[in-house]
C-alpha cells in the first residue's frame, strides 16, 4: 500500500497512454519505487495486458485524454490509493502524412485530430492533475510534479510530420507559461523530448526509414531503451530544480528530413 511522501516517494500517479512503449516502462518504473499507478488508456484489451503485466499496484481507466469525464476518472481512482503526486503524460498520435501530395492538400481534420490529442489532450491532464495536486500538503516543498513528452520532431520534423512536429512543439512551448502559472502551487512542469526509441510507434518505420535514421546516431547505431526515458522521469521526481524546462533525450540525434519522395504530379 502507498504512503504519502514527496515525488520520489510512494504516493500516487496518474500515466497517460502507459499501456505501452515510453508510458509502460514509466509505470513500472513507479511501480518499483513502490507508487500506485494509474493507467489511462484508450484500449480496453491493450490495457489489461498492461495490468497483466504489471502487477500489483498497476490500475487501468480506460478513455481519451481529450475527455474531461474520462481525466477525472483516472484521478478519482489515483486519489482513492494516494494523494496524487505525479502526473506523466505518454499518450498521442503519431499520423503523418505530407501537406500536399498527389491526393491532394493533407486532410484538415487529420491535422486537427492529431493537435488535439497530442496538445490540447496534453493540457487537458496536465490542468486537471494540477488542480488534485493543489489541495496536497506539501512534502519536500512541493505538492506535485507533471511531465510531458514531447519529441525531437519538434525541433527537426521530418517529411510528413507536419501535424505531428507542430503538436509536440506546442507542448515545449506551453511548458514554461504552465510552471510559471503552478510553480505558486508548489508544482513543477517538465517536458521531456525523445529521439527514436524502440516502442510502437517506432514500428511502423520502413526499414530504409529506420536505417537513415539510425545512420545520424553519433555514438551507437542502436535506438533508445525506453528504460532510459523512464530513469529521466525519476530524476526529474528527484530533482527539485528542474522546472519549466524541455530536456532532450534523444543520444544526440538530429532528425533527418526524411526519404526523398519520387516526383509527384501537381493535383488536380
Amino acid at each position: 500500500m502507498s504512503t504519502d511522501g514527496a515525488t520520489g516517494r510512494p504516493g500516487s500517479a496518474l500515466v497517460a497512454g502507459g499501456t505501452s512503449g515510453l508510458g509502460l516502462a514509466t509505470a513500472r518504473a513507479l511501480l518499483a519505487r513502490g507508487h500506485e499507478v494509474v493507467l489511462l488508456a484508450r484500449g480496453r484489451e491493450t490495457g489489461e495486458r498492461a495490468l497483466k503485466e504489471l502487477g500489483p499496484g498497476a490500475h487501468l481507466v480506460t478513455g481519451s485524454v481529450t475527455d474531461p469525464d474520462a481525466v477525472a476518472s483516472a484521478l478519482d481512482r489515483a486519489e482513492e490509493a494516494a494523494p496524487l503526486r505525479i502526473g506523466v503524460n505518454c499518450a498521442g498520435l503519431g499520423r503523418s502524412g505530407t501537406t500536399l501530395s498527389a491526393r491532394g492538400p493533407h486532410p484538415l481534420a487529420e491535422f486537427a485530430e492529431t493537435v488535439e490529442v497530442n496538445l490540447t489532450g496534453a493540457f487537458n491532464v496536465a490542468r486537471l492533475a494540477a488542480e488534485r495536486m493543489a489541495r496536497n500538503a506539501p512534502a519536500d516543498g512541493e505538492r506535485g510534479v507533471l511531465v510531458q513528452t514531447a519529441s525531437a520532431a519538434a525541433y527537426e520534423g521530418q517529411r510528413g510530420q507536419a501535424a505531428y512536429a507542430a503538436s509536440k512543439a506546442g507542448l515545449i512551448g506551453m511548458t514554461l507559461p504552465m510552471a510559471r502559472d503552478l510553480g505558486r502551487y508548489g508544482i513543477r512542469v517538465v517536458t521531456l523530448a525523445p529521439g527514436m526509441f524502440e516502442t510502437p510507434m517506432l514500428d511502423v518505420l520502413p526499414d530504409p526509414a529506420r536505417d537513415a535514421i539510425r545512420a545520424e546516431l553519433p555514438h551507437t547505431d542502436a535506438f533508445g531503451d525506453p528504460a532510459h526515458f523512464a530513469a529521466l522521469v525519476l530524476h526529474v521526481l528527484d530533482n527539485p530544480m528542474l522546472n519549466g524546462a524541455t530536456l532532450r533525450v534523444d543520444g544526440g540525434l538530429r532528425l533527418p528530413s526524411g526519404l526523398r519522395p519520387r516526383p509527384a504530379p501537381v493535383p488536380e
